[in-house]
């Protein structure tokens, strides 16, 4: 198998729609009420949101795929583009890193993590910022493993379910 990133465009809208959808759902499904989840899919990822936030300057959006199939993916924010929770500066946010459920724990979310870390390094940040849902156990061991720590919180809105968020930062590795 060959796994490869790729830089998402705006030809690529119709699949990011579809890949955040389903990713999105399969995390977050069972602890959401299905009204919540419909009305959450269809306004943070539709076509003309995810575009929006495609088009933002200092915001990227990056496919990992597997023998040309794209099977998960990456934003990233620098710059004006990083949410206001994060406090950080020279920040790089790491925003959204999913994988679709049939290529999950083949190693491609810790690939989408290090082109993040190779990214900040790139871009000369001191700190990766994130936010992870407090009850995602898997993410925040990934995280705490790559020496993030929790630095604070915020509500995440799904429909009108007010969920909440770790927020965590690491300082950005050296690179070897």
């Amino acid at each position: 198998m060959t796994n490869t990133i790729t830089r998402i465009t705006k030809a690529d809208i119709p699949t990011l729609v579809q890949m955040a959808r389903t990713t999105f759902a399969n995390t977050f499904n069972a602890n959401t009420a299905p009204d919540d989840m419909h009305a959450f899919l269809d306004t943070a990822y539709s076509p003309d949101q995810l575009t929006a936030e495609l088009m933002t300057p200092g915001t990227s959006f990056w496919f990992v795929n597997v023998d040309g199939t794209p099977a998960g993916y990456l934003k990233l924010n620098v710059d004006d583009a990083v949410t206001s929770d994060v406090k950080a500066t020279n920040a790089l946010e790491l925003e959204r890193i999913y994988i679709l459920p049939a290529f999950k724990r083949h190693g491609l979310g810790t690939l989408l993590f290090n082109h993040a870390v190779h990214m900040a390094q790139q871009l000369h940040k001191d700190t990766i910022a994130l936010g992870v849902w407090e009850h995602n156990e898997p993410a925040k061991a990934f995280y705490a493993k790559h020496h993030f720590h929790k630095v604070g919180e915020h509500a995440f809105v799904v429909g009108n379910d007010p969920q909440r968020d770790w927020l965590m930062e690491a300082p950005v590795p050296q690179p070897r």
